[in-house]
């Protein structure tokens, strides 16, 4: 498996807030974890859910691939996200992620962000 590219086209579909595409990608039993789920979310039905939502009260967000690493059972991911600001400001998050596959699909997802701040209009 190519991990940059699965990860460029997974960061797509982030980008694109296409939930039905993201569960494609997320094994049907996945675990996944972020600042907000700290606890977890596991399998399809939950994390579609907190997706939805989350992508509902979010503003327009372009995730850009920064650099990829192939570990054991998957690959971490270094990232980072442009929000666009109701305002006209944009914020920037460097994120981390921690992949692991089963095959083509994520059985485990942990994000881990750190705010950059916001540039000036």
């Amino acid at each position: 498996m190519d991990i940059a590219k699965y990860n460029a086209d997974w960061l797509q579909a982030w980008t694109d807030k296409d939930v039905p595409r993201l569960l494609e990608l997320y094994h049907p039993d996945v675990v996944y974890k972020d600042g907000q789920t700290v606890a977890g979310l596991k399998g399809h039905e939950a994390l579609g859910a907190y997706l939805t939502g989350l992508f509902a009260a979010t503003p327009p967000m372009r995730y850009n691939p920064d650099e990829v690493w192939a570990i054991e059972g998957g690959y971490c991911g270094r990232w980072i996200c442009t929000m666009d600001l109701p305002d006209g400001t944009k914020r920037y998050l460097r994120g981390f992620d921690l992949v692991l596959l089963d095959g083509d699909r994520i059985t485990l997802n942990e994000v881990y962000t750190h705010d950059l701040g916001a540039a000036k209009k």
